[in-house]
């Protein structure tokens, strides 16, 4: 009998199924207007309410960065909200672990926020009479854990996120940078598996911001949390997001990953949002990669001369790895020396090489400048692919209708 090979896909940690909310003291009577696919003005202008979200249906998984984003009233941090019950929803399901959070009693719902999830505000949201140190331990406070206990887990975290020394401060007394870093121990010292991120580094300078989504992506390889971060900002979304959604005045236009969002708008929303992005700094070589240029094993010039394509050039590989390019001329003038000799290094050409994760931007200045395809390598030196310059520069450009 023949075992499957077939890996079952992991459940969801999240999942958001049907969710509406509408804001108005009859929210539940505006259910019907969206069934007749009644606009969100239309019902504005109509009811005097507000719709906030609508159908929003979608999974995370564990582990994964989920970034929410789109412009000012598109219904990101309404979306959030729900996640933790800040926000209920007009109708929908909320479930975390297969768990339905709406049916959680007010004293069940205290302990989920306590243990399960932890957020990350704009605006930092720390304590002005406590202590750096005292914020951080906070949540550990409501947690009822022991004060020893709870200041050497601050102080550790303190520590990871760069502000070792800064224990005895008030947040007055620090940066913007500084204090968005305190809010950041502050929801990782409780150990919380989900982290809700609404625009948590927007307030901060560019330079800033660079930094702290940079210490996030460190702090992930280590910690592996699941996080689902707010943003209105593309280029942060497309840097740090594993999967992206993109909201448009409460309505999902499209879930996918970075190069998904990039290469394949879903419609006329996300491809505007899109356009003007540089696509170098988010698109890996694999992602664009071919298999055009032929590979050949062979030692012999006259079968390695017998497999050249019309381009008139080869990629060369033995059992030690990739060597680097045969082409027509060095070969035919080798074999006119050598009729039944072997390939040495003096008729191989040595070109650039890539890896697959290598960004566009990484390749740009080499793969531009090449007459040739260059090879993409695995971590082995052996060759799964060819990146041209006309499929990089197709890749890159933008054709606007």
């Amino acid at each position: 009998m023949t075992k499957s090979t077939d890996k079952k896909k992991p459940s969801p940690l999240i999942e958001i199924s049907g969710l509406y909310k509408i804001f108005g003291s009859k929210e539940q009577s505006i259910l019907s207007m969206l069934e007749a696919e009644k606009s969100k003005q239309e019902i504005l202008v109509e009811t005097n309410h507000t719709v906030g979200l609508r159908d929003i249906n979608l999974n995370i998984q564990q582990g994964e960065i989920f970034v929410i984003m789109g412009l000012s009233g598109s219904g990101k941090s309404t979306l959030i909200r729900h996640f933790n019950r800040l926000i209920d929803p007009t109708e929908g399901q909320v479930k975390v672990e297969g768990e339905d959070i709406m049916k959680l009693s007010k004293k069940e719902l205290i302990e989920f926020r306590r243990h399960k999830m932890s957020m990350v505000f704009q605006h930092f949201g720390l304590m002005p009479h406590r202590t750096v140190l005292e914020n951080v331990a906070y949540g550990l406070q409501v947690q009822n854990v022991p004060k020893k206990e709870r200041s050497e887990k601050a102080i550790t975290w303190l520590k990871t996120v760069g502000l070792a020394g800064y224990e005895k401060q008030y947040p007055a007394q620090l940066s913007g940078g500084q204090q968005q870093r305190v809010g950041l121990a502050r929801v990782l010292c409780t150990d919380a598996d989900i982290l809700l991120m609404d625009e948590a580094f927007s307030a901060l300078d560019p330079l800033i911001r660079s930094e702290m989504q940079g210490q996030l992506l460190a702090l992930q390889e280590k910690l592996h949390k699941t996080i689902i971060f707010i943003t209105h900002d593309l280029d942060e979304a497309l840097r740090i997001g594993d999967r992206i959604a993109i909201l448009n005045d409460g309505v999902l236009s499209q879930i996918g990953t970075p190069v998904d969002i990039l290469l394949n708008p879903a419609d006329d929303y996300v491809e505007a949002f899109v356009k003007d992005v540089n696509r170098a700094r988010a698109v890996p070589v694999k992602t664009i990669m071919q298999q055009s240029v032929p590979v050949i094993y062979s030692d012999s010039l006259t079968e390695a001369i017998a497999l050249l394509p019309p381009q008139g050039y080869v990629f060369y590989e033995n059992e030690s790895g990739f060597h680097g390019i045969l082409t027509r001329k060095k070969l035919e003038a080798a074999a006119k020396l050598r009729p039944s000799g072997k390939i040495t290094p003096e008729d191989i050409t040595k070109i650039p090489n890539l890896m697959p994760e290598m960004l566009l931007q990484e390749a740009l200045s080499d793969a531009l400048t090449s007459q040739y395809a260059l090879p993409v390598l695995d971590e082995d030196g052996r060759c799964v692919g060819d990146l041209s310059p006309e499929n990089l520069a197709e890749t890159l450009e933008y054709t606007a209708d």
